[in-house]
């Protein structure tokens, strides 16, 4: 059965790249269940992998030591899937939680090149864009979340368990648990009733 199903739904080329990609992820990563290349890893020694992670093609996971911080970190739990060219990058803190599924093209940031509030920390422009300190806040996100397609998620977010971020929204605020957002800027367009087991506009 688990064959017919695999045949029914790959070409022969993509069944002869799908047995390739799981060779090499049981060999350099026998804890996750596939790991599609090509896929860039920068400062691994920083990431905590958990188990049974999925990738598509293309996906680049950063955690790296910008202007003295020496503590990046970023922690996938387990069975996430991200799909193609996800990027994930790195400089305080990103945490994704159990059961997470991220769709293509998505970008996760704990930084940025200055700081842009309004404050007496901003950033001036005549600094060039490269040399600019980094602003970074903590990322999380709970268990499982869905995030769409094209989704941009901004320094300081946390987004709670049980969420759905709508296609090509920018996340640059907390998203409470078991609500969806969509929007640019994301906002709360629906959150889950327990009494009524339904989806209901907030």
């Amino acid at each position: 059965m688990i064959i017919e199903s695999v045949c029914n739904k790959y070409s022969v080329w993509d069944i002869i790249k799908l047995m390739y990609f799981l060779v090499i992820t049981k060999l350099i990563y026998p804890r996750q269940r596939i790991i599609r290349r090509p896929f860039t890893i920068r400062g691994g020694k920083m990431i905590d992998w958990g188990k049974k992670l999925t990738t598509g093609v293309g996906c680049r996971i950063e955690a790296f030591i910008a202007d003295g911080n020496s503590n990046s970190k970023i922690h996938f739990g387990d069975r996430i899937q991200l799909n193609d060219y996800v990027h994930i990058s790195s400089v305080k803190s990103v945490t994704i939680g159990d059961d997470v599924l991220i769709a293509s093209h998505v970008y996760i940031s704990d930084n940025s090149h200055g700081s842009y509030k309004g404050d007496k920390n901003d950033t001036s422009p005549l600094i060039i864009p490269t040399k600019r300190p980094y602003y970074t806040a903590p990322v999380k996100i709970g268990n499982r979340v869905w995030i769409g397609e094209g989704v941009i998620i901004m320094p300081g977010v946390t987004i709670g368990d049980g969420s759905i971020i709508g296609a090509h929204s920018i996340v640059n605020k907390d998203v409470p648990e078991n609500t969806i957002a969509a929007g640019s800027p994301a906002k709360v367009i629906k959150h889950w009733n327990e009494i009524t087991q339904k989806w209901e506009k907030s």
